[in-house]
């Protein structure tokens, strides 16, 4: 009984721990990245942000947009955002989709 515990725990341990490294990795990205405009908490709510009228990341209107389009607009860029294509891996830029997905 003992080992199968044993191996459960590790499994589980596997299985965890690259998800939440992800998550750790997203939130330090976007805030070296994102932030500046986006603001920490997602609202846009910073002088850059407000100039460029950028929307709250956390609205029904952004989070009801596909992983897809959410990493499309990042990878591509879109309107004034700048294209993170080339200066972000794609397994970073996915990490972001899920940070933001987290702020709402």
């Amino acid at each position: 009984m003992n080992r199968k515990l044993v191996v459960i725990l590790t499994l589980s341990i596997l299985i965890i721990l690259p998800a939440t490294l992800a998550a750790a990795d997203g939130a330090a990205i976007y805030k070296a990245k994102c932030a500046m405009c986006h603001g920490a908490d997602g609202s846009g709510a910073t002088p850059m942000g407000k100039s460029m009228k950028l929307r709250d990341l956390r609205s029904p209107e952004v989070q009801k947009q596909t992983d897809a389009e959410l990493t499309k607009w990042t990878t591509d860029g879109k309107g004034k955002m700048p294209p993170y294509k080339g200066k972000l891996t794609d397994a970073e830029i996915s990490a972001i989709v899920a940070h933001m997905r987290s702020l709402k």
